[in-house]
């Protein structure tokens, strides 16, 4: 968040307890119902919580990680965030090369965010890095935020779904154009599985190590130690030390919250796809798009794409509306139970423009890319393919030109 952002009026929760218990039971009761409707509808939905809960005590933020090495030399997250691909590109492999055994017969493994390449995934990258920057966090950072408290985010948000409406109602043209003039690249089945995966591992290490050294040329103050807790001298003493490291202080590091991420999004892609939002936004707002006859659904040929696509717009309910929805109150949970759950707003009012603006460059972005920097970037690398890299690459130019709009706002 920018210095702006922070100045805000806090309403904290109370009754901390019984606000847990009544979410925790909210939890179980959809999660069930989810269930009985499709087995994976209620596991995204479970899957959606752990992700809000992972982001919001990690506080791990897409957004911040471009920004902060832009703004002010701090790699610390998106290092992170490079060792979680790293982790989760192991898990997928596994997973990628069971489904598919010998990829040089062109065939794409079900399930995983291999996009195409082009001037949609390009221009996708470099309106969703500005977006990002303007809104004061990614989509999955807006998500979370939104269980936190922040309004600021819930306007983004507005901003988002609007965005991704205008992206469907445009997305013929980017069609026709670009998208369906290209075909998706799979790194195994160029150079084979094995050879993929030590380029992608070596090309993580290498950023990871660029970061570093950049880090290096713009020192920061060191960081107060933690102050350790009182030996457990019994179990009760064993078990408050241990809520206390999940729940209370400093919270998660940023690199526990990226390998957990990393680990979540193997298991959801083992059980169908690898984690997404967007998706269920785009859906979402596509239905209520249409309550006004505007809706723009079914958009052409995104059956045949992989990624974080809406559907069909036949139901309101899919594995990405679980997720996503799982994500926010996950987040609410997580935060309650921390005592960081306040109701915050900026006291600059022209912050919510800047925010709006930023959500519906990052909701028009995501359609263009199929995925945000969760389906097309942290889902899409992992999953051996080319898209990512080069979102990621255009996400890294828009996060500059962001930042150099931001510092030249009142």
């Amino acid at each position: 968040m920018t210095a702006r952002a922070a100045s805000v009026r806090p309403a904290a929760v109370r009754s901390v307890p019984v606000t847990a218990l009544a979410t925790v039971a909210v939890i179980a009761v959809i999660g069930v119902l989810l269930t009985r409707r499709g087995f994976n509808l209620g596991a995204y939905w479970f899957i959606g919580v752990g992700f809000g809960l992972i982001l919001q005590r990690s506080r791990l933020c897409f957004a911040g990680g471009f920004r902060d090495l832009i703004m002010s030399g701090d790699g610390r997250i998106l290092r992170a965030i490079l060792a979680g691909m790293a982790v989760a590109t192991l898990g997928f492999a596994l997973l990628m090369a069971r489904f598919v055994p010998d990829p040089s017969f062109g065939q794409l493994p079900p399930g995983a965010h291999i996009q195409t390449a082009g001037l949609a995934t390009l221009a996708g990258g470099l309106i969703f890095g500005v977006g990002m920057v303007l809104a004061g966090g990614c989509v999955s950072g807006t998500l979370w935020r939104m269980g936190e408290g922040y309004l600021n985010s819930w306007a983004a948000m507005a901003g988002v779904l609007v965005g991704l409406w205008a992206g469907a109602k445009t997305w013929t043209w980017w069609y026709d154009n670009d998208i369906s003039k290209r075909t998706p690249t799979w790194l195994p089945a160029e150079i084979g599985m094995g050879p993929a995966i030590l380029l992608v591992l070596a090309l993580l290490g290498v950023l990871y190590a660029a970061i570093l050294w950049w880090e290096m040329r713009s020192p920061r103050m060191p960081e107060p130690a933690a102050k350790r807790p009182a030996p457990a001298l019994s179990l009760g003493d064993y078990l408050k030390h241990g809520w206390q490291r999940v729940f209370t202080g400093r919270g998660w590091s940023y690199l526990t919250g990226a390998v957990a991420l990393a680990i979540l999004g193997t298991f959801a892609y083992g059980l169908q796809a690898p984690l997404g939002v967007t998706g269920g936004l785009g859906l979402w707002g596509d239905k209520l798009a249409g309550l006004a006859g505007l809706g723009a659904l079914p958009l052409k040929g995104a059956d045949l794409l992989a990624g974080c696509t809406p559907g069909n717009g036949a139901t309101w309910l899919t594995i990405r509306t679980s997720t996503m929805t799982g994500l926010v109150i996950g987040a609410f949970l997580a935060s309650v139970l921390s005592g960081e759950f306040r109701l915050r707003w900026s006291r600059q009012w022209s912050r919510y423009p800047q925010v709006v603006a930023g959500g519906l460059l990052m909701g028009y972005a995501s359609v263009l890319a199929v995925g945000c920097t969760v389906g097309a970037f942290f889902s899409s690398i992992p999953s051996l393919a080319l898209s990512g890299w080069l979102f990621g690459l255009a996400l890294f130019g828009g996060a500059f030109i962001g930042v150099k709009i931001v510092r030249r706002l009142p």
